[in-house]
């Protein structure tokens, strides 16, 4: 499971991966939930044969999905990850799912604790390569009293059989690990029906995923719905 992530800091390495500007306004580096941060889309009216349109869009969304019922933004706190195991049937997210309503996650590396030592060591992990992780998800439109919010989850699959990521978590605590993409998926991903997703996350190979340095930066976790102490303007 992931909670924790870093988003990518360099605009132009950002466009040049996913192939969109990112939206401008105020968003988390360091992103927990509940925090802003940017996620990659099919443009809504991408289909309607307007040149001017473009395929893709990267807006600021919440980290954390908001199901249209959901009572406040807090609900962020608690969905900041999806299993695809149960992804059809959780009332969380099977709207998003039904809908296909694909997105992709940018991120340099993502957080997660290693216990080998007896005790949780925040450890972070990215791509052999270097390149971006592209983290299969879904978004949600909600409508809060400051008007529409948009909101993403990362999916996740069990880990057992990743050579590092079956490493992390507590020793009797499942392995699990978000759904890395290789670049050449994000189209297909972002354009599967609903029917398609499963077999197109089955599909996936294992990312070669690498440890990049311990001990996560220290960034405030107060406020939730807010910005973190990284932030940042496009």
């Amino acid at each position: 499971m992931c909670s924790h992530y870093q988003g990518v800091k360099n605009r132009a390495q950002f466009e040049r991966h996913f192939g969109v500007t990112p939206a401008l306004g105020e968003h988390s580096l360091d992103v927990w939930p509940g925090y802003p941060a940017p996620f990659v889309r099919s443009h809504p009216h991408a289909d309607t044969g307007d040149d001017a349109v473009p395929a893709l869009e990267a807006p600021i969304g919440a980290f954390g999905l908001l199901p249209h019922w959901a009572k406040d933004r807090s609900a962020s706190r608690h969905t900041y990850n999806a299993r695809t195991e149960t992804v059809a049937q959780k009332p969380s997210f099977r709207d998003a799912w039904a809908r296909a309503q694909h997105c992709i996650i940018p991120a340099e590396a993502i957080f997660e604790p290693d216990w080998r030592s007896g005790r949780a060591v925040s450890t972070r992990i990215g791509l052999a390569s270097g390149e971006p992780l592209g983290i299969a998800g879904l978004w949600s439109a909600w409508r809060g009293p400051e008007g529409e919010v948009l909101s993403f989850t990362m999916l996740t699959v069990n880990a057992v059989a990743h050579p590092l990521m079956r490493e992390f978590h507590k020793p009797a605590d499942e392995k699990r690990m978000v759904v890395v993409l290789p670049q050449a998926f994000y189209t297909e991903w972002l354009n599967a029906t609903a029917s398609q997703s499963m077999d197109l996350i089955q599909s996936c190979p294992l990312p070669d995923l690498v440890v990049t340095g311990d001990i996560a930066p220290k960034a405030s976790r107060t406020n939730r719905s807010g910005i973190g102490s990284q932030s940042t303007l496009f």
